[in-house]
């Protein structure tokens, strides 16, 4: 058996990085990263300026890194790196020490076009450390490889095969705190589209291996111009294994070929040294933190290269792990070239033996030209609107924003830009819908392509040193409530155009302090008195003198106890503060309105037929089941009449919540009731009931959720308080986050419910809420909160932490074992011993990834940290779980159908683990289901090439 030893490796490694240097097209590139004549884009990462230079060996010209990055430094690798033979490109790097996303951005491409996309990493010790960092590369917004170099002077190449979604493409090095990423060259290679079939626009291939069969030298690489896509060709010299065969006529090619392998490869293959022998060869996969099992795709290539008699024949079987691939004896065409592969990976295995076996009425001993290996990553997730990412690259261009702006503006979340807010749906691109540029030193006019953001909510551009007059395009923002362009040096008259959105009551305009702006002829007025635009002199003087009137009056009357309620719903918090809320949904600042139904306590005594069936019981309320007149059901949460005032405190805290929070995750508020002294809040119905009654496994005549249901409630559950730390304005702490506040509708989608104890926060000003007494639910509340009485977004982490433990174990926030224990301190104590089996609910029936178990209970563990600094966000935890239900649900699928991708796949090409394997094994010809399962493919020849004679 023969293996490539790290020498051997080390050594084919370095004949590889010398073929990059002659690589391959004419033309110079033009400046800001256009593609050349042949569509082909080369990059030497590192090189000052604006300089380029033509390789020596070939046509191709190379072009510096300045205009397709806007971070790093340049470096050279160490002298003692650079040989005779080492290709130029190699010689120096970028390395990216700041900020946690650095991308490159390669434009002028075309939308829904598949590409190659390579790219090379040379430590050489540039930085004198002599440690190798370890990073994540990013296509667009999909993980695609974890970078891990080992050794200073070798290198490692990444090549992947991806479908571009608009006309640019971004490749992003990420840090993960484990050293500066740094990269040395990136080539981007346009495909046909009918190649390679395998890569579509949720699934990328990720080069493993392309060997070429049968060259006399293991020197010699093919690529361009002999390969017109720049594929790079491997050569597989083995010798005492195998005999070379070639011919110095053309391979054709048939018009159905998806892999237009070069002539120059396929006029090379090999036979077994020995005429009855096979040809095996095996790879073992590469395994990395994110990609613990990767699926493989081969492509096999064959033509027939000599002449066969009338009697001769050439036939015979492949088998992977002794099992057929192809469903019947193959033999290939003479002089045309033919592959067989399969669409979908797979099944995993810990090693990929391949064996070409001749059949008993084969006269000639089997043959290969060709094969190239990959594995599948997901391309699945979907980036920010082109349209948006294109206008925000602009808008970063012209003000030169040194922020994190690196990269998809929104997604993925975790790396999302400072001071944007987007909505995100899960089957549609993410948009941009709040800008806040406050105080951020722009200058200069507006930029146009504010006016391409047609999601835009809100735009601050306050407190800046922009100039010129107010663009009239920004009216024909639709979706725009709120424009702050207060503290500049605007010029001229306030547009028609904005001025009748003020009007008509759709657009509240700020532009107080511009002293150059005209407001005072009636061209630069509202049309009436309904405008809002703001006025700051007067209006919050009167404002202030109106609250406080107000607020006296309410105290006096309800001190009275005089039974009539207006209809606005005034916070009632723990402690004197009063704020002016924001509607999320539509960006205006006024006082809260209670918008939704008002119900009379008739009606609900006739919805919910007397109340006569209780769906649930809480501390100061009852939960009924109701019909409105149209059919639809509702819960009813009535509050109790003899309940003291921190109950009535609670009902008129979630009431004003509910009327301004609005997301998928949260339970929707239908209407409310508020007559003489009784209270109520109709909410929508949630079929299902508690999280905790799934749990318990007291819902679906005792069936208990599956492992996948639990990571998407889970996931479901995230969302939503994601929505309340980052999405409302002000945000808001939950304050009791617990399995019973998690209810689940007829298609078990999670919904947070109760928000009687949530409370505000200023984000800008606090860190926290101070309160006058503690609150929330015991087994689930924070520590740190319990200490301090100061409630934070990482209580609601913590108490979320506890939800995560008992998803997976099935078991209670506090148990008894058989003294009283904390889930937490239950699971610490077990999982510190590896035993995750001991901990994961028995109900599940072990149909799970025990990967993916360990992957949540980790989460959990880091959200229930004493320490509340050390806990992550939410946005964190969303992006975690997210994760975890791809694997599950890839995992899922391959179990249904036996041969599925489930995505997050990549392999190093300087990992070449294959090796070639001794023939005296015997590997069988099973033949049977084992076709159905890979889905091995053949290009269907229209010509065979002249008959044997």
């Amino acid at each position: 058996m023969e293996r490539l030893t790290p020498g051997t490796m080390a050594t084919r490694s370095w004949l590889l990085l010398l073929c990059f240097a002659a690589a391959a097209t004419a033309g110079l590139l033009q400046a800001h990263a256009q593609p050349d004549s042949n569509g082909f884009i080369s990059i030497d990462c590192g090189l000052p300026g604006k300089t380029g230079f033509a390789d020596d060996k070939s046509t191709l010209y190379f072009v510096a890194d300045d205009g397709f990055t806007d971070g790093g430094a340049y470096h050279n690798i160490s002298a003692e790196y650079i040989t005779p033979g080492l290709g130029k490109r190699y010689h120096s790097l970028r390395s990216f020490p700041d900020g946690t996303r650095n991308c490159y951005t390669l434009r002028s491409l075309v939308a829904g076009l598949k590409y190659l996309v390579r790219a090379t990493f040379m430590y050489g010790n540039y930085d004198g450390l002599g440690k190798p960092p370890i990073f994540d590369v990013y296509i667009g917004v999909n993980f695609w490889m974890m970078v891990n170099i080992s050794d200073p002077a070798g290198s490692t190449l990444l090549e992947a095969i991806v479908v571009v979604p608009d006309d640019f493409v971004q490749v992003c090095l990420v840090n993960t705190g484990t050293g500066t990423p740094f990269i040395s060259t990136l080539d981007l290679r346009p495909l046909e589209k009918k190649l390679y079939p395998q890569a579509n626009e949720t699934r990328g291939l990720s080069l493993f291996g392309r060997w070429n069969f049968g060259p006399t030298s293991d020197t010699t690489f093919i690529r361009y111009p002999d390969d017109p896509h720049d594929r790079v060709w491997q050569p597989w010299v083995s010798p005492s294994l195998w005999t070379e065969v070639s011919t110095t006529r053309p391979v054709r090619h048939i018009d159905e070929d998806v892999f237009d392998a070069p002539t120059a490869v396929m006029q090379t293959a090999i036979t077994p040294l020995n005429g009855s022998g096979n040809i095996e060869f095996a790879w073992v996969p590469y395994v990395q933190p994110k990609d613990p099992s990767p699926g493989y795709l081969a492509i096999m290539h064959f033509s027939e290269l000599q002449l066969r008699s009338s009697s001769a024949v050439r036939e015979f079987y492949i088998n992977l792990n002794g099992n057929m691939v192809f469903s019947k004896a193959y033999t290939p065409p003479y002089l045309y070239a033919d592959a067989i592969f399969n669409s979908d990976p797979f099944l995993r295995y810990t090693q990929y033996n391949i064996s070409i076996n001749a059949t008993a009425n084969s006269t000639l001993p089997p043959m290969i030209n060709a094969i190239e290996v990959y594995s599948v990553f997901s391309t699945a997730t979907i980036g920010t609107y082109g349209q948006d990412v294109s206008a925000m690259m602009a808008i970063k261009e012209k003000y030169l924003v040194k922020k994190n702006w690196k990269g998809d503006p929104c997604v993925p979340k975790t790396l999302a830009w400072d001071n944007l807010t987007c909505s995100y749906d899960s089957s549609k691109p993410a948009r941009i819908t709040n800008i806040n540029l406050s105080s951020s030193g722009l200058s200069g006019e507006i930029s146009s392509s504010f006016a391409n953001l047609n999601a835009l909510q809100y735009l601050d551009l306050s407190n800046n040193n922009l100039s010129g007059s107010i663009p009239d395009a920004l009216s024909q923002l639709a979706s725009l409530t709120v424009l702050d362009l207060t503290g500049n040096q605007f010029s001229g008259s306030i547009p028609a155009g904005l001025l009748q959105r003020v009007q008509d009551g759709t657009l509240n305009l700020k532009y107080g302090n511009n002293p150059n702006l005209c407001t005072n002829g009636n061209s630069c007025q509202p049309p009436n008195k309904k405008s809002k635009l703001a006025i700051y002199i007067a209006v919050p003087v009167v404002l202030v003198v109106v609250i406080a009137s107000v607020t006296i009056l309410l105290c006096l009357l309800r001190r009275k106890k005089q039974g009539s309620m207006n209809n606005s719903v005034k916070p009632q918090n723990e402690t004197t503060t009063s704020y002016v809320t924001t509607n999320v949904s539509h960006g205006h600042s006024s006082s809260m309105q209670l918008e939704n139904r008002r119900f009379t306590y008739n009606e609900l005594k006739k919805i919910t037929n007397n109340f006569q069936r209780v769906l649930g019981k809480g501390g100061f309320a009852d939960v009924f089941d109701g019909f409105l007149e149209d059919g639809t059901q509702v819960a009813v949460k009535l509050l109790r009449s003899q309940s003291c005032k921190q109950g009535d405190a609670e009902f008129l805290a979630e009431a004003q919540i509910l009327t301004r929070i609005h997301h998928k995750n949260l339970v929707s508020m239908i209407g409310y009731c508020k007559d003489e002294k009784y209270r109520a809040l109709v909410y929508e119905y949630m079929s299902e009931g508690t999280l905790h009654e799934h749990i318990a496994g007291k819902r679906n005549n005792g069936k208990y959720l599956t492992w996948s249901e639990r990571l998407r409630i889970a996931l479901e559950s995230a969302q939503g308080l994601e929505y309340l730390h980052k999405g409302c304005n002000p945000p808001l702490i939950h304050r009791d986050v617990k399995a019973s506040n998690i209810l689940l509708n007829a298609k078990l989608e999670a919904k947070i419910a109760d928000f009687g104890l949530s409370k505000a926060f200023s984000p800008d000003n606090d860190t926290h809420v101070s309160t006058s007494r503690i609150v929330g639910t015991h087994g689930y509340m924070d520590p740190e909160y319990h200490a301090t009485m100061q409630p934070t977004i990482k209580s609601d982490v913590y108490s979320f932490g506890v939800v995560l433990l008992e998803l997976v174990t099935g078991r209670s926030a506090i148990m008894h074992d058989p003294e009283p224990i904390s889930i937490i301190h239950w699971a610490r104590q077990r999982l510190a011993r590896g035993n995750i089996e001991g901990v994961v609910d028995g109900h599940m029936h072990g149909d799970h990834d025990v990967n993916g178990v360990w992957k949540v209970a980790d989460i959990a563990l880091k959200c229930t940290a004493q320490v509340s600094a050390q806990r992550p966000t939410m946005t964190d935890v969303v992006a975690q779980l997210q994760e975890c239900l791809q694997l599950e649900d890839g995992r899922r699928a391959m179990s249904d159908a036996n041969n599925s991708y489930t995505g997050n796949n990549s392999n190093p090409n300087s990992s070449y683990s294959m090796y070639a394997t001794d023939q005296s094994t015997d590997v069988s010809q099973n033949s049977g289901t084992i076709d159905m399962e890979y889905n091995f493919e053949r290009i269907p020849p229209t010509a065979t090439g002249p008959a044997a004679r």
